[in-house]
């Protein structure tokens, strides 16, 4: 994925980036993690080096691996050597850029493109069934008549259990 394309297009973090970039990246990281935990699927994020001058470098933040290129290397063209590395007959590639000239090249190379804006609609849609599943999880819990703190809640949990 195209990190600083989804950021300026994706409306909460076109917000956030015109004030505080990090903070814009954090988000958008933070997102990709709850998307990877959801999917199962493995996600790279790639910045553009001229926005964080410096070398190149790579990390892993919450399961997402984060690639910022090297100085006079794109975004695009870091995507494009990656879906030619990692496209087998196993694994299908899904590339996140709004970029049509991208979009074209990573389609020839056998990697699937999702627009920026189809991106955010899937990850709002994502979070909607988060938000639904753990409020199910909340209601189906065991209420009970006496007020209890969450931490002695907690214990009579796992002595419920069978723990300890």
């Amino acid at each position: 994925m195209d990190g600083y394309n989804i950021i300026g297009d994706w409306k909460e973090l076109k917000q956030l980036k015109d004030s505080r970039l990090a903070d814009a990246r954090d988000r958008l990281l933070d997102r990709m993690a709850e998307y990877a935990s959801y999917k199962g699927w493995r996600v790279i994020v790639i910045f553009d080096a001229h926005l964080v001058p410096g070398l190149e470098s790579k990390n892993s933040r919450h399961r997402v691996e984060v690639i910022y290129t090297r100085q006079n290397e794109t975004a695009d063209e870091r995507i494009e050597k990656l879906a030619a590395a990692l496209r087998n007959r196993r694994d299908q590639i899904y590339v996140a850029t709004s970029d049509n000239t991208e979009q074209r090249v990573i389609f020839a190379q056998g990697a699937l493109r999702i627009s920026a804006r189809e991106f955010e609609i899937e990850m709002e849609e994502i979070e909607k069934r988060i938000s639904k599943r753990v409020k199910e999880i909340q209601d189906s819990r065991a209420i009970s008549k006496i007020q209890l703190s969450d931490e002695v809640a907690e214990i009579f949990e796992k002595w419920r259990r069978g723990g300890q």
